[in-house]
C-alpha cells in the first residue's frame, strides 16, 4: 500500500510559517558549491512520490507556482518535479473545476484510503496546517519527514495544533547538513 508522507520544513520552535505568513527562512542552501544533503534528499523524495495532497489555500499559493525566468536551475528543477505529480486538493468548496487537480470536499478518510490502495508511488501530504491536523486526527499520516531549520521565529503558524490524541512515532533516521538543517524521518506507530 502507498504511504502518505508529511514532508515539510519547520523552525526550531515548531512553526511552518512566521508571524506574517513568511516562509523565506526555509530555503535550500544558496551556495551552489556546498554539499547539499537536504537538496539531494528532496530529489530522492520527489522520485518516490507521484501524488500530492494540498489544502485549498496551499494549492492556491503553491500548486501551480512558477519560479520565473530569473530562478536558479535547481529551483526550476524542483518546481518542474513538483508540478509533474498528480494533485488532489481538499477543500470545503465542492464542484471546483481545475484541469490540473482533483478536488475532494467530503469523506476525506474514504477518499484517501481509496487513493492509497491504487497502484503507484507514495503520496506527499503538502499541507496546509489545518489539512495536516485533519490527516493526523484521522490517522492518515504514515511517515513524517520534518526538515528542522536552525531558526527561532518566536511566533507564527504552528506545525501541530488541535491534535486530538497522542501520536506515537518511531525514528527511522536523522540526516544532518552543513547548513544546520536536520531532517527527521519518523514512521507513525498505529496501535
Amino acid at each position: 500500500m502507498r504511504k502518505v508522507i508529511l514532508n515539510l520544513a519547520v523552525s526550531l520552535d515548531g512553526f511552518i510559517e512566521g508571524p506574517n505568513g513568511e516562509t523565506d527562512w526555509c530555503r535550500i542552501e544558496d551556495d551552489p558549491t556546498a554539499e547539499s544533503t537536504f537538496e539531494s534528499h528532496f530529489d530522492e523524495f520527489l522520485a518516490r512520490i507521484d501524488t500530492i495532497f494540498y489544502g485549498r489555500l496551499s494549492y492556491d499559493l503553491w500548486g501551480n507556482y512558477d519560479p520565473g525566468e530569473s530562478a536558479s536551475p535547481p529551483e526550476k528543477k524542483l518546481w518542474s518535479g513538483v508540478h509533474s505529480k498528480e494533485k488532489y486538493v481538499f477543500s470545503k468548496s465542492p464542484n471546483v473545476t481545475d484541469e490540473r487537480a482533483t478536488y475532494i470536499s467530503e469523506n476525506i478518510a474514504e477518499h484517501v484510503w481509496e487513493i492509497k490502495n491504487r497502484p503507484g508511488k507514495d503520496i506527499w501530504l503538502y499541507g496546509g496546517a489545518s489539512l495536516i491536523t485533519s490527516f493526523i486526527n484521522l490517522g492518515l499520516v504514515d511517515n513524517y519527514l520534518i526538515a528542522m531549520y536552525p531558526i527561532i521565529l518566536g511566533g507564527g503558524k504552528p506545525l501541530f495544533s488541535d491534535i486530538k490524541d497522542r501520536t506515537q512515532l518511531s525514528l527511522n533516521k536523522v540526516v544532518t547538513s552543513k547548513s544546520g538543517v536536520i531532517l527527521l524521518d519518523y514512521d507513525g506507530v498505529f496501535l
